[in-house]
């Protein structure tokens, strides 16, 4: 049974590197000569282009690296820090906590890769 790879554009807040190899690899095997249209050869290309951007930034690409669109990156950043238990389960509510520097602090760990003029954040 083929599974077809996901779509994958440039309005996803969050993209899994195998997801990418995996839709690249699935519109190279329709044929760029005969059968792909031209959205999916742009598709293609940009896909190629983060790919090739990418992957040297990221040691488990092949594995599964994860890419965080910009304007989602302090959303994931805030999931990530409660996701991993770095705040205490029961901060009272009257302290805030600034997630645009948390997230601006966490990016020292990434790089930034362009997907078809969008950024993404990828370590």
């Amino acid at each position: 049974m083929n599974v077809k790879a996901r779509e994958i554009s440039n309005s996803d807040d969050v993209i899994d590197s195998r997801d990418v190899i995996a839709r690249i690899e699935e519109l190279e095997g329709m044929g760029i000569d005969k059968n792909l249209a031209l959205k999916d050869l742009d598709e293609l290309n940009a896909l190629r282009a983060l790919q090739e951007e990418a992957e040297g930034y990221a040691p488990d690409w092949q594995h599964g690296a994860t890419l965080i669109r910009d304007s989602y990156f302090e959303d994931y950043c805030e999931e990530l820090c409660k996701d991993i238990g770095a705040l205490p389960q029961d901060i009272p509510s009257y302290i805030e906590i600034d997630w645009a520097a948390t997230a601006e602090n966490l990016k020292v760990d990434y790089t930034s890769a362009d997907f078809d003029g969008v950024t993404y954040w990828v370590r």
